[in-house]
């Protein structure tokens, strides 16, 4: 017997459209190809921006800890 494996991935789609998951299992290309395209661009460039957002957040918090380690060296400095 053989037997397709059937993904997660592919358990969403069924359940979104069952008739367009049992076209992608046959093969049929989609007849929206051009807005798949759309939506993986739109998808890269949002992850891409969640990554510079997630970079500049780690950027600065580290300004604020040297910040503060400046600070407090720089009072502990004249408390002395």
């Amino acid at each position: 017997m053989n037997m397709k494996v059937i993904r997660a991935s592919e358990i969403g789609s069924w359940l979104y459209c069952a008739r367009a998951w049992w076209y992608q299992r046959q093969g049929v290309p989609s007849s929206n190809q051009a807005g798949m395209d759309n939506g993986t661009l739109s998808h890269r460039q949002h992850g891409r921006n969640l990554l510079a957002s997630s970079l500049t957040r780690l950027v600065g918090w580290l300004a604020l800890l040297v910040g503060l380690s400046l600070l407090i060296m720089y009072s502990l400095d004249n408390l002395f």
